[in-house]
């Protein structure tokens, strides 16, 4: 049996290996994807073999070497980066098939150049959920924020370099404003940056220095998407289809919503912010980011931006359920992380079909759409009903432990957010269902295209669909997992 540190190792360079292949094959689009999905297998079978190690409790890791006295890069595999790596590595799979559809039908340029990228951002991906410190996170961090910039402005065009102008900007600014100062405080005060159960700033910082730190945490990890810096994510959105999954569901938001919930448990710890009241201003700011975001994609006709939006609001769910600071809430922001992946990348897969076999891209013009792409559209319903947080989709576990946690914290003001933003969430996702199987189609029998998109598009979609309906039915190891992360 292999060692678990040497699994860890291979893990991280397992997607950097496949995309030097990848590069070598440009030639050959078979052999390329190939290398692709052969890469993505491996991946998932390298991470998922170190599950039973974290479940049994161990926490393998590997130190590699020391910059300065407690700033060293290393790696640990503990249970909420066990969540996160599962996540980008399966939805790395079936995101490679999904793209492989994607961009041959639709003629894409450079897509050797956007296979490698991706293979890149996963490897950055692993090395963030495996991060033993917040060091090596940062580090990371933003290795995967430069990664994906090719891929935002893959279509080179004025209208994908704007938006990935914003994309760079505000990531790289909150980062070098907020979370640069926020890692050398803690290392200047803790004299170490290791996660570490229970936190390590108990005793070490309190009142209004303790506050500012988290705020400096909380708006620094700008991919969570806290308004006011979400800008980016609606302006990355310029980008292919695979590229907004990426994004959206398997890599970018979830580093940082991954980030938030770390660095809330292992580097000030609950029980310390309890104690401190320290997190009530966050709530606050997860809420209206909840609502605000919401009430945006209700008013947006076009469907990557409906989503976009979808997206900020859903990220801030797993930021208020972090904040709240009860062991329900805390085990719902890891659920979140998994559900909302599975079921985020089903929209986007939905949204990428329909551009792809009926060139729309907005919710105004799908009418019937439903008729003529069926499974695209029962897919969508699927991801739909997990964002609203509705069963049987996996959406609900994750929402049912937030609202368990926020009642039983007396916190009726954020089961009031929560109901409001359930309500508002079906108010931007049913209409599309209704008009996907309930209004007649255009009186142009080609207005919708001939049907599916590609087989690996539908058949991706499908996977993904399945797997939110699953998470709902068998959410046992999440759950196990997120109860060892708070020593339950």
């Amino acid at each position: 049996m292999i060692a678990a540190e040497i699994l860890i190792l291979v893990a991280v360079a397992l997607p950097i290996v496949g995309s030097a292949l990848i590069a070598l094959c440009d030639r050959w689009p078979n052999l390329r994807e190939t290398a692709t999905l052969a890469s993505a297998a491996l991946l998932l079978v390298c991470v998922a073999s170190l599950l039973p190690t974290v479940m049994s409790g161990e926490r393998p890791g590997v130190r590699l070497f020391e910059l300065l006295p407690g700033l060293e890069i290393a790696f640990s595999v503990e249970p909420l980066g066990m969540i996160f790596a599962l996540v980008a590595s399966a939805l790395w799979v079936v995101n490679s098939l999904y793209s492989i559809g994607y961009m041959r039908a639709n003629r894409e340029a450079h897509q050797t150049r956007f296979y490698v990228c991706f293979a890149l951002a996963i490897a950055a991906a692993i090395g963030i959920a495996f991060a033993a410190n917040v060091f090596t996170l940062f580090v990371l961090y933003e290795l995967l924020t430069l990664i994906t910039y090719p891929l935002v402005t893959h279509h080179g065009d004025d209208k994908a370099k704007a938006g990935g102008r914003v994309y760079i900007g505000l990531l790289i600014g909150t980062s070098v404003v907020f979370l640069l100062p926020a890692l050398v405080f803690t290392w200047h005060v803790a004299g170490t940056t290791d996660f570490t159960p229970g936190g390590i700033l108990h005793d070490r910082l309190s009142g209004v220095a303790l506050v500012g730190l988290l705020a400096l945490y909380m708006f620094g990890i700008g991919k969570a998407a806290l308004m006011p810096f979400h800008r980016w994510l609606p302006a990355a959105m310029v980008a292919p289809t695979p590229v907004s999954a990426l994004l959206h569901a398997v890599a970018v938001v979830k580093a940082g919503v991954f980030s938030v919930v770390k660095v809330i448990v292992y580097i000030f710890g609950a029980e310390t912010l309890v104690e401190q009241g320290g997190a009530g201003w966050l709530t606050a700011i997860a809420g209206f980011t909840i609502i605000a975001a919401s009430i945006v994609a209700l008013r947006a006709d076009n469907l990557k931006r409906r989503l976009a939006y979808s997206t900020v609001s859903q990220l801030s769910y797993v930021v208020l359920a972090a904040a709240l600071l009860t062991p329900y809430s805390l085990a719902a922001a890891a659920l979140h992380i998994a559900a909302h992946a599975v079921g985020k990348i089903t929209l986007f897969f939905a949204a990428g079909a329909i551009y792809t076999a009926a060139h729309k891209t907005n919710v105004s013009e799908l009418d019937g759409i439903g008729r003529r792409m069926p499974w695209t559209m029962a897919a969508f319903t699927i991801g739909a009903l997990s964002m609203i947080g509705l069963p049987p989709a996996a959406g609900f576990v994750s929402k049912w432990y937030l609202l368990s946690g926020a009642m039983g914290a007396g916190q009726w003001a954020i089961v009031v957010v929560l109901l409001a933003s359930t309500l508002l969430t079906a108010g931007y996702f049913m209409p599309i269902v209704y008009r996907a199987f309930f209004r007649v189609p255009p009186a142009d029998g080609h207005e919708h295209g001939h049907g599916e998109a590609p087989l690996p598009m539908v058949a991706a979609l499908t996977v993904t669909a399945a797997a939110t309906l699953t998470l709902f039915f068998f959410p046992d190891m999440p759950l196990a997992l997120a109860r060892q992360m708070l020593g339950g």
